[in-house]
């Protein structure tokens, strides 16, 4: 994932834009960057490795030297950006939250045309940089982001800094949030609304999908409606939205605990406690626990003086080392008891196998694992939110292969909960993790905690279901 942060008005906006960007750090591990406007300097900017460093530590002497009233930063899980570019649409700085699926289709297509690429990202074309490109073969600007929207596979929201305001832009689905904040004297666009509430900002409205506007000091400009048809991510309200924002209107940590709940309402099982793995299974369990009055517990302890964030180094071994390293089992909690442990997800399940592993050796009788969204069957085509680029690294598609070997799967049997299939498959997963039992929510359950129409929320990861 990526997340961005603008902000426009009259006075100076550089410490708005710094902090509010820093908002963002859960949403990337590579790199950041903010770009300004001020009619004396022009376009100023910075960009930073935030791999082995905190957002604010690395851009604390670059912000002595900003001033503007108008910027916007971001962090990313991939690219270097927002980047600058020099076109027959006006000087602008620009940043994405995007995954393009089709980008090497894009880039010869690009070539065919004898354009070139200046920057470059995981050894191929930054992607920002080629949605800046598209942009740029239309006539102006709001043609050339709809240019984007029909040619992109995937997902793709946009910020730009121009002389005049910046420009927003949110996926033509709405797979991703774009909201707009205001407060007195300026005005903000974020990815996260829990961005603004520190910063004096309340939030105005959320963008439409495919919506594009324009925002001055003075006020914002719908450059381009609506579309009708949104497919918002479901895994914004299970796992990577921070707990405080809201998105169309439903806050995350809310939502969790009503996931939790609607595990608990469908489980039987007794326990001496509830608990959630740090940090994005913890409101999960609280609902859990709420809902079943069983009393919630914190057998592990999230270590973080020295072990902060998981900067997610290349090494597979030393990621999972990081991943152990910063969390602790309470021995004293866990000893000869019986745990139901509520987490977000099961995507490989190399994490939880050590998360067992440890509750084990902690001297835990029974481990009860309770995961809010059904089981991962289908790779996200449309958001960078998991490590795992390959439908075999799935833990489902490990245990269907187990059970099935190498012929050609009818996958859909595994979709629904009720069938012979799925219970075979999740009894599988159960046993590779080590676990007493195992439970997926279900579907119906999810959207209805999320609270909007299921044909508003992408469901993909679980049903196959979307489209581009």
């Amino acid at each position: 994932m990526s997340g961005f942060f603008g902000s426009i008005g009259k006075a100076n906006c550089v410490y708005d834009v710094f902090y509010g960007t820093d908002y963002h750090s859960h949403l990337g591990t590579k790199r950041a960057g903010m770009a300004f406007y001020n009619a004396w300097l022009g376009f100023q900017r910075a960009i930073h490795s935030i791999e082995n460093d905190y957002f604010r530590s690395k851009f604390t002497e670059d912000i002595k030297g900003f001033a503007a009233n108008s910027g916007i930063g971001v962090i990313s899980d991939m690219e270097a950006q927002p980047i600058i570019v020099n076109s027959h649409l006006g000087k602008f700085a620009i940043a994405t939250v995007s995954k393009i699926v089709n980008l090497e289709e894009l880039e010869t297509r690009l070539l065919k045309k004898r354009q070139h690429f200046a920057e470059t990202s995981q050894g191929g074309p930054n992607p920002t940089e080629l949605v800046a490109m598209l942009i740029c073969e239309a006539g102006d600007l709001v043609s050339g982001i709809e240019n984007v929207f029909d040619l992109v596979k995937g997902s793709c929201s946009i910020l730009m800094l121009t002389e005049k305001g910046i420009i927003a832009a949110r996926d033509k689905l709405g797979r991703t949030p774009v909201v707009i904040g205001r407060k007195e004297d300026a005005l903000a666009v974020a990815t996260e609304s829990c961005s603004f509430f520190n910063l004096g900002f309340g939030p105005l409205r959320d963008l439409g999908p495919g919506e594009i506007v324009c925002v001055t000091a003075d006020g914002v400009e719908v450059l381009r409606k609506p579309n009708l048809k949104m497919q918002i991510c479901a895994f914004l309200w299970v796992y990577y939205g921070y707990p405080p924002s809201f998105y169309e209107g439903i806050n995350v940590e809310e939502c969790r605990y009503r996931c939790g709940a609607a595990l608990a309402r469908r489980d039987g099982i007794s326990a001496d406690f509830v608990s959630g793995i740090p940090d994005s299974g913890v409101a999960h369990a609280v609902g859990y626990s709420n809902e079943s009055r069983i009393p919630y517990m914190r057998p592990y302890a999230k270590y973080t003086p020295t072990w902060p964030r998981s900067f997610m180094p290349q090494n597979q071994e030393i990621r999972n080392l990081v991943a152990k390293m910063k969390l602790i089992p309470n021995r004293s909690l866990v000893g000869g008891k019986s745990g139901i442990f509520c987490d977000d997800s099961i995507v490989r399940g190399t994490q939880l196998i050590g998360n067992t592993r440890d509750l084990y050796e902690a001297g835990i009788r029974e481990i009860h694992m309770r995961v809010a969204c059904p089981p991962l069957l289908y790779p996200c085509e449309f958001l960078n939110f998991s490590r795992s680029r390959k439908t075999t690294e799935l833990a489902t598609r490990k245990a269907i292969k187990s059970l099935e070997g190498e012929k050609n799967r009818d996958i859909t049997r595994y979709e629904d909960p009720d069938t012979p299939e799925y219970q075979a498959m999740t009894d599988t997963i159960r046993k590779n993790l080590n676990l007493t039992t195992l439970k997926f929510q279900r579907l119906d359950d999810l959207v209805g905690a999320i609270g909007l129409p299921k044909e508003k929320v992408c469901t993909h990861c679980w049903d196959n279901s979307s489209c581009f």
